[in-house]
């Protein structure tokens, strides 16, 4: 993976001292922009804004952001290539905005590897309060010693994972959803724990947690259509187990 741009720094700004925490506004709506990077700029934060998507990737290699809040719906290069492009210079929060409240637009953008979305129109204040959470989760806990099981190794100080020595590229939720599931083996959880213990939110949409179980199996299981490691509990959610040596999976086994 190529190294990401240089970033801003790694906390709001407070009293004008101290490292700022940098955020590319991506919309070609100049009044959404406007108001969301003047919520923004209030928050502490410093704000780059952008109407495309190549000013979007000209921006961010310029200044490389913190956190990307960037318009799925725009014109000519939409906000997922604008995304997948972001994400081949390197690891950065997304938070996706989308125009509808149809359930494959969201799925979509949360398959390209979006941390959050949200959808049009909405309140500037809890988009604030979706970057605060999505930041908050992005930085290291201090002193979390690392976890270890079944090939995996999750390190959370320094933010880094791998599977049998190789490094996973993941985004932030899928780097904390396989951290919890480490933490907690062999408990099933429901999908609405895994929001509230994963994603902080008391409610949302479920397909969200869902996706990003489907993306992570992709990238932790050897056969992700027959996974033994996040293994799907009918009627409850998901259990993470370590396989025994000579476990298989049956004929009948199916991943949701």
């Amino acid at each position: 993976m190529q190294q990401p741009y240089e970033s801003a720094g790694t906390g709001p700004a407070q009293g004008g001292s101290g490292p700022s925490v940098r955020i590319l506004v991506v919309d070609d709506d100049p009044t959404v922009a406007e108001v969301v990077s003047g919520y923004l700029d209030r928050a502490g934060y410093v704000v780059d804004r952008a109407a495309d998507g190549p000013a979007a990737l000209a921006r961010a290699a310029a200044h490389w952001p913190d956190l990307v809040v960037l318009d799925l719906m725009l014109p000519g290069m939409d906000g997922l290539e604008v995304c997948r492009r972001m994400r081949g210079h390197g690891p950065v929060p997304v938070i996706m905005l989308t125009a509808r409240g149809d359930e494959d637009d969201r799925i979509l953008g949360l398959e390209v590897g979006a941390d959050d979305y949200v959808t049009k129109p909405f309140s500037p204040r809890e988009l604030v309060l979706r970057v605060e959470s999505v930041l908050r989760r992005s930085r290291p806990a201090a002193g979390t010693r690392p976890l270890r099981l079944a090939g995996l190794a999750v390190d959370p100080d320094a933010r880094r994972a791998t599977r049998n020595g190789e490094d996973l590229a993941l985004t932030i939720r899928e780097f904390d959803l396989l951290a919890f599931f480490l933490r907690n083996p062999g408990r099933a959880y429901s999908r609405e724990d895994l929001m509230r213990e994963v994603w902080g939110w008391d409610f949302g949409d479920l397909s969200t947690v869902t996706v990003h179980v489907r993306r992570l199996r992709g990238k932790v299981e050897e056969d992700p259509g027959r996974p033994r490691l996040i293994q799907t509990v009918w009627g409850v959610g998901y259990r993470f187990e370590e396989p025994t040596p000579h476990e298989a999976p049956t004929p009948h086994e199916e991943a949701v």
